[in-house]
């Protein structure tokens, strides 16, 4: 059983599924288990897609990276990790409970590692572990969903399209500011950075939106999501 440092515990308190567990209540559990720390060099790969997951991984240090590869060779990048979340929580119980993707390491990483048994005893003694897991699960489920409708529409215009209203359901407010760099949202619908560029372009050259900087304001609401279509 590998003590875990004081420094490591700090981080770890900060994930998502430890969500309100003071410092001691977080130390007896981890104490309470076998988990360790594991380290990987940057461009290591962490885990393979299609692998079996027979741990909790959280990520204590550094930052990984999600990648799909299709079955031509292009690499798609789902997301970056960083601490102190934990890796595919959504699969780490079920028939399938491999990795879906390829998780590499961005930067030097340092990854907590808690068995999936203990785990699931860390949840039987603790609710507020289990409240916090059944959360994360509900959101990895709705993040997935959304990347899947991205990846669905065939035309860029379309994927911008989605974009945009959804930024508006949440910001409320026909000019709003982007989440995301061009160059993130290449990588969000899986397409080439210059295609983003160009399709922002023609929706400016269109009258749909008039774009500035990462400030976007929707002119024609109708065209817009007329491109979902």
């Amino acid at each position: 059983m590998v003590k875990i440092s004081e420094e490591i515990i700090a981080v770890v308190q900060a994930c998502p599924l430890f969500t309100g567990l003071n410092r001691e209540e977080l130390s007896v559990l981890l104490d309470q288990s076998s988990c360790r720390i594991r380290s990987f060099g940057k461009g290591e790969l962490v885990a393979l897609a299609g692998d079996e997951i027979g741990f909790m991984h959280i990520v204590v240090y550094g930052l990984v990276t999600g990648e799909m590869v299709d079955f031509a060779g292009k690499v798609i990048k789902i997301e970056d990790i960083e601490p102190p979340r934990p890796l595919a929580p959504a699969f780490l119980f079920g028939a399938q409970n491999r990795y879906p993707v390829n998780i590499t390491a961005g930067s030097d990483v340092k990854i907590l590692s808690i068995p999936r048994d203990e785990f699931l005893k860390m949840m039987q003694s603790s609710e507020r572990v289990l409240r916090n897991f059944v959360n994360i699960v509900s959101s990895r489920g709705q993040f997935l969903s959304n990347k899947i409708r991205f990846l669905s529409f065939s035309s860029i215009k379309g994927k911008l399209a989605q974009y945009l209203l959804d930024l508006l359901k949440k910001q409320g407010e026909d000019s709003m500011q982007l989440s995301h760099s061009q160059a993130q949202l290449s990588e969000l619908f899986g397409v080439a950075r210059p295609s983003v560029g160009r399709a922002m372009s023609e929706m400016n050259q269109e009258g749909i939106i008039r774009t500035q900087g990462k400030q976007v304001q929707i002119l024609d609401l109708a065209r817009l999501s007329a491109l979902l279509k």
